[in-house]
């Protein structure tokens, strides 16, 4: 990512060593706050730039990659590439749930969002945890998202996740993302990781997290669905 890039991308990445979406290898990984005040010399960023905010798990933070792979970083390559006034904050962390999610949140929104783009899920439904623990965290996020700012547009990413909790529950699991964003009237991605899941190609060794190439793919199918939002509020 060339320098441009790094002043407009701003990222709140907490990374800690937690399991995300099954077990993950122990490394050591540093919790970086980063924020663009902190580096020398100003971005080009006018008043009318609008924020993407990619809020969810290790699938939004770039697990096992360079922040530069995960799929939000290679959303603001594309919109640059486009001059498009965007800034997108990757704020995805490793092992996150709903629940943590949500208790997180209004510290993460401590600053004007103008597109939110939630991710989380996975880690609930690996894990086992109630749908309707799973449903009502999503659907309190989603509120406090408007609570903050009800013109802040809203896109769910649905998830898929294999059988081993039995077929009943992984189909209502995975029935829980479109009725969501329909009672909400957000717009939804059918399935985040729509060509990447269950191809080793394109997934790192555990299976579960996508490689730099899966990524690429990852960034397709959230654009599918951004690019919406993007036409109707570009601020050029």
């Amino acid at each position: 990512m060339s320098v441009h890039n790094l002043l407009k991308f701003r990222y709140i990445l907490l990374v800690f060593i937690v399991v995300s979406c099954g077990n993950e290898p122990k490394k050591e990984v540093k919790t970086e706050q980063v924020e663009t005040t902190d580096i020398v010399g100003e971005s080009d960023e006018t008043p009318e730039e609008k924020t993407i905010l990619f809020f969810g798990n290790s699938l939004t933070a770039g697990y096992g990659l360079d922040t530069e792979e995960a799929f939000p970083a290679l959303i603001q390559n594309k919109l640059d590439s486009l001059g498009l006034k965007y800034t997108a904050i990757n704020s995805g962390l490793s092992g996150e749930t709903t629940s943590g999610g949500l208790n997180r949140l209004e510290w993460v929104l401590n600053q004007n969002v103008d597109v939110f783009v939630l991710e989380l899920g996975a880690n609930d439904g690996l894990r086992g945890v109630p749908l309707t623990e799973t449903r009502d965290n999503l659907q309190a996020i989603i509120d406090l998202v408007r609570k903050k700012n009800k013109e802040t547009k809203i896109i769910l990413a649905g998830m898929q996740i294999p059988p081993n909790m039995g077929l009943a529950y992984t189909s209502e699991f995975k029935s829980l993302f479109p009725e969501l964003a329909e009672e909400n009237d957000v717009l939804l991605i059918p399935f985040l990781l729509e060509g990447v899941a269950g191809n080793p190609k394109l997934n790192q060794e555990d299976g579960i997290h996508p490689t730099a190439e899966g990524q690429k793919i990852v960034r397709e199918n959230v654009w599918d669905i951004l690019v919406d939002v993007i036409e109707d509020n570009n601020p050029s």
